[in-house]
């Protein structure tokens, strides 16, 4: 009877043991899978992402939605911008613009990258062509181009700059709440909601957008280079226009597309686009028609699987 047992107890045991080591395998396995996987999505991203140009072509690198570094914007636009103009076969760069601005931390920062890089490849033009809209942010980025075009019912301008902000306190009375706030240091609360207004603190908050605005206004002046309406009192004012009025003002300097820009000016029909990928892995994905990652991520956190725990 006690052989019996520990016979029963030695099976058992070797079954567990083999049991582990299958699931050691079958975890390898498909972790390999899922590298493999990983690797070629990446490679073949990257095949797709390299642009090969054997004739007289123009580049293209789009500007769109709001100027943020969440959109990667000006890593976007300068990686794009700097392809297309070390491409041997590029006589010429458009931006094509659609966005309504943002950060004018980012767009200062592309609208000089713009300037250094026509400091840099003279022969090479860079142009802007709005579509829809390129208003604040993405104008300022727009006047660092030697031109822009856009159509005569585009929206253009809107140099200007906003902060907003709200304040709860009246609300809080009412419902009987309090603040708890606490700082160090009397101005680090400034704009904050919780507390009331502070005139001395607005001031501060208005000098700052003035003389962010003022920056927006000098770029503007130089990058435009002596073709503004300077005598409109509302140039600078905030306001936005359509094309036709835009071009009237000396805010952009023609109507064109791309295409039309690019047989015009540049005497070529071959575009090519240098604007990198945000997210290749999801782009490959789609392009599939599937989301591949996400299915086998799934199919690896599953009861079924249990792999990747």
């Amino acid at each position: 009877m006690e052989k019996n047992t520990e016979n029963i107890m030695e099976q058992v045991l070797m079954a567990g043991i083999k049991e582990q080591r299958s699931s050691r395998r079958w975890k390898i396995f498909f972790r390999l899978i899922w590298l493999i996987i990983i690797i070629a999505v990446l490679y073949f991203a990257k095949k797709e992402n390299r642009v090969v140009t054997s004739k007289r072509s123009v580049g293209v690198v789009s500007l769109g939605g709001i100027i943020s570094d969440e959109n990667k914007t000006y890593s976007t636009l300068s990686q794009g911008l700097e392809n297309a103009l070390q491409d041997s076969n590029t006589v010429g760069v458009i931006i094509r613009a659609n966005s309504p601005g943002g950060s004018p931390v980012y767009s200062d920062m592309a609208y000089n990258e713009i300037q250094r890089l026509r400091r840099l490849y003279p022969s090479k033009p860079i142009n802007v062509v709005i579509e829809e809209v390129c208003a604040s942010g993405c104008y300022y980025i727009a006047s660092g181009a030697e031109k822009i075009y856009a159509s005569p019912s585009s929206i253009v301008g809107s140099i200007g700059v906003i902060y907003s902000g709200f304040g709860l306190t009246n609300l809080m009375q009412k419902i009987g709440v309090d603040s708890r706030l606490l700082i160090a240091g009397k101005n680090k609360a400034m704009g904050s909601p919780y507390i009331s207004e502070n005139k001395t603190q607005n001031k501060m908050q208005q000098e700052m957008l003035d003389k962010v605005h003022q920056q927006f206004i000098n770029a503007v002046i130089t990058g435009r280079n002596g073709k503004l309406k300077l005598s409109d009192p509302d140039l600078f004012s905030g306001r936005y226009w359509i094309g036709e009025q835009g071009k009237e003002l000396g805010l952009i300097d023609g109507y064109a597309t791309v295409n039309k820009l690019a047989r015009d000016v540049y005497h070529t029909d071959n575009i090519v686009d240098f604007t990198p990928n945000r997210d290749p892995i999801d782009k490959i994905s789609k392009k599939l028609g599937l989301s591949l990652i996400d299915t086998v991520y799934e199919m690896f956190n599953s009861d079924k699987f249990n792999l990747l725990k």
